[in-house]
């Protein structure tokens, strides 16, 4: 699915009680615990757009989201495991209520004991006699398929899972003794992790099934995740500078920060393991096998303490092994800030340059005087009007979402001052319009926006209004991603965590909501990410989409003097439409992206083992390489993907228009 599907208001502020509970009445010292189920529940209530009350029906939900949590895959609890689970949370509203979670407990002891089952069945089909058969084939999409009804049912269905996860290694040259191994550890980890599971932890897990009860992203950040988050959108930390990831039980580097700790002290590389981390008392511990968010939380610290890694490298044959000291930094997660790029591009015999903006993220740090998207955006800006630019690209194409103030904001960076965006609201009982109002237009030349399906929420806003007022061209999927509701984020108090709640839905000058629909292309061009079920209206419990009268700004418009831009065209889009289809249809990587999306439906929801060792050693050599490049290899990959070509392409007929001049056919052209 989408990295991180969300638009935050990010409104930091005390989480809203219920009246009959005082927040004084809890130890802020304790962790997460029962007691503060039910008052986290009346906060999602009180705020809720839609949601006022518990009732039979969402407590259904409530319970479904569960039992989904527990075993998303549908590989270990048989349906009367499902049935038992709901008998025992039949009463959960009640229970919380009177501070009895027991519940999660059992529950959690039913899914141990499954895990347990289906562990030893694993290691003994993995055994001497197995036959890898690559020939096999299952429905590998849970939401295709049912929980089985007996151990042998679940069984027969792991036999072809196994299979599956033996062929992802043998694709990566892994030898048939080696594979079965790494599976094996993988479901003894597993099966050790679930075994070892706080109840703090479970108390989060049921908190965030209420939320996803209510729609699809309001949700319960845990501790550590609301921490997360936070760093997020504020681009900054303090650590070491080093992105990990978990791989078969050992936590690897992925990449180094530039600047950070970890690059500067150049005894560190992509794919080192980090085997050993120092405590507090300067002893090491062992971290092989630990949970990767516990692996974080000892190498992050306050800016100017020292940590010590102890450090597996391969080299040759073999491993070298060595400790490394650092002092922790605060670091700027830069590759996730506003970039930008040229191109110098012949236009009939005229050198044009096209800016090319790189936006993967709404970012704001909520601190007085902390860095937001929007200040950034503006200042790439002005320095793409430094450089003459005659054309920008906008790229929103991986961009999830974010900061609702900075969406608008940055709309407001293209036109004089009107609304952006209008914001529903369960409090207020009608919508309220966020415009902007600073006069300056900060670029008023051509301007396209690349999309895709994964392009939501912030993202939603800024290309729908610049659709809306005809200031840009869309170009990229069908639609994007269609989530047109805003969420706001609530601490819970003692640092235990926070609410991600739905509060509004927004729609765009021209009336639409988003919601569904998502902003459609003017120019569409094959998308790897144009598959059914990525969309809003695929999520559980979506909230329904709604329509407003339009509410465009006259005072955006500029039709003369400083900051003027000209509206775009009806008959521009279809000149576009017609070279750019011509390209596309030319372009061997649109191709290869069509024929994926034929093959995937296709094959529908099912998985052949074959064509995984036939596809995935190719995906996973281009992934590391894009992964361990350097920042101007990374710019080069970048630049060189068909789709920012083509919005790089269609920026430059844009700027032919907006000079007056017609189109021709590129098959005429190159007579």
């Amino acid at each position: 699915m989408v990295k991180s599907v969300l638009l935050a208001a990010v409104l930091f502020g005390s989480m809203l009680l219920s009246s009959t509970v005082s927040a004084q009445a809890f130890d802020f010292g304790k962790s997460l615990d029962c007691q503060w189920v039910d008052p986290i529940q009346t906060g999602y209530l009180q705020n809720h757009l839609v949601f006022k009350t518990k009732d039979k029906d969402l407590q259904g939900r409530v319970i479904d989201q569960y039992i989904k949590r527990q075993d998303p895959s549908k590989i270990y609890l048989l349906e009367e495991d499902i049935a038992k689970t709901k008998v025992i949370m039949k009463d959960s509203f009640d229970n919380v209520a009177k501070k009895d979670c027991k519940f999660v407990g059992e529950i959690q002891d039913l899914l141990v004991k499954r895990v347990g089952e289906r562990t030893e069945f694993v290691k003994k089909y993995l055994g001497k006699d197995f036959k890898f058969i690559k020939e096999t084939e299952f429905v590998y999409d849970p939401d295709h398929k049912t929980n089985p009804k007996t151990a042998d049912e679940a069984n027969e269905f792991l036999k072809k899972y196994v299979q599956f996860q033996v062929a992802n290694y043998l694709a990566t040259d892994i030898k048939i003794d080696e594979a079965k191994g790494r599976v094996i550890k993988n479901y003894e980890r597993n099966l050790k992790r679930i075994k070892d599971t706080k109840n703090e932890e479970l108390i989060a897990n049921y908190l965030n099934s209420f939320a996803l009860s209510l729609d699809p992203h309001s949700s319960f950040f845990s501790k550590d995740y609301y921490e997360d988050f936070t760093i997020d959108m504020s681009l900054s930390l303090e650590g070491i500078g080093a992105t990990l990831s978990q791989q078969d039980g050992f936590t690897t580097i992925e990449a180094l920060v530039p600047g950070g700790a970890a690059a500067k002290s150049r005894n560190l590389e992509p794919q080192d393991k980090i085997v050993a981390v120092s405590k507090k008392d300067g002893k090491m511990e062992n971290v092989i096998d630990m949970d990767l968010k516990d692996v974080v939380k000892m190498i992050r610290g306050p800016k100017g303490t020292k940590v010590k890694l102890s450090i597996l490298r391969k080299e040759g044959e073999g491993n070298k092994k060595f400790d490394v000291e650092l002092v922790r930094e605060k670091v700027s997660l830069e590759d996730n800030a506003v970039s930008i790029y040229y191109q110098d591009r012949d236009i009939n015999g005229a050198k044009k340059k096209i800016g090319i903006i790189n936006f993967p993220s709404f970012y704001a740090d909520s601190k007085r005087g902390g860095r937001s998207s929007a200040a950034d955006m503006k200042r790439v800006i002005a320095e793409a009007r430094d450089h003459k630019v005659d054309g920008l690209v906008l790229d929103l194409s991986n961009n999830g979402g974010g900061s609702l103030e900075d969406a608008v904001k940055i709309g407001g960076l293209f036109i004089k001052t009107g609304n952006i965006v209008k914001q529903s609201s369960r409090l207020e009982g009608k919508e309220i319009a966020l415009a902007d109002s600073d006069e300056k237009v900060d670029w008023s030349g051509p301007l396209v926006i690349l999309t895709s399906r994964i392009s939501a929420s912030a993202s939603e806003i800024v290309s729908g209004a610049m659709k809306d007022y005809n200031r840009a061209v869309v170009v990229g999927a069908d639609h994007t991603y269609g989530k047109g509701s805003v969420q706001t984020v609530l601490p819970v108090p003692g640092e235990l965590g926070a609410l991600k709640v739905t509060i509004g839905m927004f729609f765009t000058p021209g009336g639409f909501s988003t919601q569904h629909r998502g902003v459609e292309s003017d120019i569409i061009i094959p998308s790897p990410y144009s598959v059914d079920d990525i969309g809003e209206k695929s999520m559980d419990y979506s909230l329904p989409p709604k329509k407003l009268p339009s509410f465009l700004s006259k005072d955006a418009y500029v039709e003369k003097g400083d900051g003027s831009w000209m509206q775009i065209k009806p008959d521009w889009v279809k000149q576009m439409k017609v070279r750019s289809g011509e390209r596309v249809a030319k372009n061997d990587e649109f191709k290869k992206i069509a024929d994926e999306l034929e093959k995937t439906k296709k094959l529908g929801k099912t998985i052949k083992v074959s064509e995984v060792i036939k596809e995935k050693g190719d995906k996973d050599k281009k992934i590391k390489k894009t992964r361990y490049a350097g920042k101007e290899e990374k710019e080069k990959e970048y630049l060189k993907r068909a789709d920012i070509q083509e919005a790089s392409d269609v920026a430059a007929d844009l700027i032919m228009l907006t000079a007056g001049k017609e189109l021709a056919h590129l098959s005429n052209t190159k007579k």
